[in-house]
């Protein structure tokens, strides 16, 4: 009964990591072409996602803790699934276990690697509107440290923005 219960964790935890995969990969379409709005609203979806992960990681230690208990094991919630197989005599349980392992474990390595590459298309947008913000308003200036006048034959070669940020 309590494996059953198991099946059925490992099972939602698969899907909802599918899911988030699913978002990752529409994410990565509205950072490409800058819908910030529905881009406010994956990352809703997204945290309630996380926090259904969050009830499931509970649910899992409650039903590895009954578990357990039905194979006559004291509780311990750092038990992972991989010591579960060890106490698994049955061959059809420990398979379907096993198989359940290795899929969310490539749904969580998918998982990452789609973020990676969120991460790195927001860290590009980032680069791109420093770079927009500097061409319009100008380098920054360290003002508040002193330096030694630079003189030169063609006078300040400062180069300004559009705007000059000392107005």
């Amino acid at each position: 009964m309590a494996f059953q219960a198991l099946i059925q964790t490992m099972t939602a935890f698969n899907d909802v990591h599918d899911a988030l995969c699913e978002l990752a990969e529409e994410k990565k379409q509205v950072l490409i072409h800058n819908n910030v709005e529905r881009l406010t609203q994956i990352v809703n979806k997204e945290n309630k996602l996380i926090k259904q992960l969050g009830e499931l990681d509970q649910q899992r230690l409650e039903v590895i803790g009954k578990f357990l208990m039905e194979k006559g094991y004291k509780p311990n919630p750092k038990v992972t699934v991989s010591d579960l197989t060890k106490i698994i005599f049955n061959m059809e349980e420990k398979k379907t276990l096993l198989a359940l392992q290795k899929q969310l474990l490539g749904t969580i390595r998918k998982l990452r690697e789609m973020n990676q590459l969120n991460q790195q298309l927001i860290e590009h947008s980032l680069s791109f509107i420093d770079y927009s913000l500097d061409l319009i308003v100008g380098p920054p200036d360290d003002e508040a440290f002193y330096h030694k006048p630079q003189h030169n034959a063609r006078g300040n070669n400062k180069r300004l923005g559009i705007f000059d940020t000392r107005a």
